[in-house]
């Protein structure tokens, strides 16, 4: 019954489409039930300088990774051709901005972790959720990183137009694009898996604050009836007198 089962064609070939199914509905209902647990749970008065720092480093190094990944694995092959970039200038581009962007991601990472798990008080007020979470995302950082070892033995860009392919052909419902990643080095099949995992806790985690930041300014262009006033008023408001009672008759 399991001769031709396959654990690739689980990760790579069904995962995906259960880790962005679990995303989408699991996000919604989260916010339709618990809006008030939609944000990060604010330590900043505690060990404020490290987490500044941690913070700085870990955000400015995660958005570049994320949206490298992005553009990179979505971008179609054919425009690459038609634009003249070579597969060798884009790996390169991959490991000069993704590498110098990772080990910032980590360094801030393990800041961050460190205060969470190196201070009782802060500590006290974290969930598990956001301590696994973290746990994960570290581990992969780390993953990644070492995922320029294999980038750099295959700059002819073999490898990226794979999956560069894989990913494209997961959006368009191909069932068979596991296939495409099967021989791939395990360090890659392993970055793949744990950012899968990743993706399908993003509901239930305090990740989910990532949304409100991208979506805050589009709030109140979809809310008619509500508009921000700032005043440039220097002094407050003269107090209003209280209403003189009336004799009664």
């Amino acid at each position: 019954m399991f001769a031709n089962f396959d654990i690739d064609f689980i990760i790579f070939g069904i995962m995906p489409y259960a880790a962005l199914t679990i995303l989408v509905v699991g996000s919604i209902a989260r916010y339709d039930r618990d809006q008030f647990t939609w944000k990060s749970s604010s330590s900043q008065l505690l060990r404020r300088k490290q987490l500044i720092w941690g913070s700085i480093l870990f955000h400015v190094g995660i958005i570049t990774v994320f949206f490298g990944h992005l553009v990179g694995l979505f971008t179609p092959v054919w425009v690459l051709d038609a634009i003249g970039v070579p597969y060798w200038v884009k790996q390169w581009m991959a490991v000069l901005i993704g590498g110098p962007a990772g080990i910032a991601a980590l360094i801030g990472a393990t800041m961050l972790l460190h205060r969470r798990l190196g201070d009782s008080r802060i500590r006290m007020t974290s969930s598990w959720a956001d301590i696994i979470i973290m746990v994960l995302i570290w581990w992969q950082l780390v993953i990644g990183l070492l995922t320029i070892t294999q980038t750099l033995q295959h700059m002819d860009g073999a490898e990226m137009v794979r999956f560069m392919t894989w990913s494209q052909s997961i959006v368009s419902w191909n069932l068979n694009a596991w296939a495409m990643v099967v021989d791939v080095h395990w360090l890659y099949k392993l970055h793949i898996f744990l950012g899968l995992i990743i993706t399908a806790l993003f509901p239930f985690t305090r990740l989910v604050h990532m949304v409100s930041g991208f979506a805050a300014p589009f709030r109140y262009l979809l809310r008619p009836g509500y508009q921000l006033v700032r005043s440039r008023r220097q002094k407050p408001l003269p107090k209003r007198a209280a209403p003189k009672a009336t004799p009664a008759e």
